[in-house]
């Protein structure tokens, strides 16, 4: 699934912030449960690597983290206009969760430029996240449930 989280991201690359990490993230949770911290810390990694452990890389130690949490919570949940919120919810929030290190670095008013300087990127990430959740999320946990080995 890291794989996959990546190389789909790397493929989408030229579209900022249009990708299929939440939704591969939110998937993953869905089928395999607490066992998806795995793959994204092995995305994380992954990321670092091909990118460069830059600070923002910071960021990806906790953001996807976020994520797969919330997603555990909401796990039982059903309705893929839940999780397309809870996507959208995310790709707007990812910013400001992106900017929590820059307090400590720059100071408040550092973070704060940060983050409302990212706001358009976010709201993009909201959108692209929700419509793609929407869309992509039950075709996928069909194919993701008939290729997962029983235990």
């Amino acid at each position: 699934m890291a794989a996959l989280m990546v190389g789909t991201q790397v493929a989408m690359s030229s579209m900022p912030n249009v990708n299929l990490v939440s939704v591969l993230i939110i998937l993953t949770v869905i089928i395999y449960g607490a066992k998806a911290f795995y793959s994204v810390a092995v995305f994380v990694v992954l990321e670092g690597l091909i990118y460069g452990f830059g600070l923002w890389f910071i960021n990806y130690l906790y953001v996807w983290a976020v994520l797969t949490a919330v997603a555990l919570f909401f796990r039982k949940y059903e309705s893929r206009l839940i999780w397309a919120a809870i996507a959208g919810l995310f790709g707007l929030c990812f910013g400001l969760l992106c900017a929590i290190p820059y307090i400590f670095i720059g100071g408040p008013a550092f973070a704060l430029s940060y983050w409302v300087s990212g706001i358009p990127f976010d709201i993009t990430h909201c959108i692209s996240n929700f419509v793609l959740t929407l869309l992509l999320l039950n075709p996928l946990r069909k194919l993701l449930t008939r290729l997962r080995p029983s235990a």
